[in-house]
């Protein structure tokens, strides 16, 4: 998509501090890090989505491949896989090391276990 700043980078159009690369798929540091080596994984092809890409489980092992090497590159205590993609319109995925347990989450909310049993219900249906 001619607007979307993934598509430039992808189309050498804009820099980006590239990690990988291959006929699909291409990995950079994130220009917003929330740690040292923070990348962000993205399809070559435009898609909306992380949900959206055909070849979801080759994204997933691509950035399986990355987080080993973020492993070895920059020892953290552990890593996290963020997919909110908001601000970007195109599927991305955020590889985030961390040195210490300090990420946001989101609110707790309670359910009752009738309403669980709702939603699980409801999901299983569509399965």
């Amino acid at each position: 998509m001619e607007n979307c700043i993934f598509c430039q980078i992808i189309a050498g159009k804009s820099p980006a501090h590239k990690v990988y690369e291959d006929n699909d798929f291409l990995a950079f540091l994130d220009i917003f890090p929330r740690a040292r080596g923070h990348l962000l994984v993205i399809p070559k092809k435009h898609y909306r989505w992380v949900y959206d890409v055909l070849q979801f489980g080759p994204y997933w092992e691509v950035v399986l491949k990355l987080t080993q090497a973020v492993k070895k590159a920059i020892n953290p205590d552990f890593i996290s896989y963020i997919t909110y993609g908001v601000d970007v319109p195109h599927a991305h995925v955020h590889i985030v090391p961390q040195k210490e347990e300090k990420m946001i989450w989101p609110v707790v909310k309670k359910y009752s276990s009738d309403e669980l049993e709702s939603i699980a219900a409801q999901i299983r249906e569509k399965i």
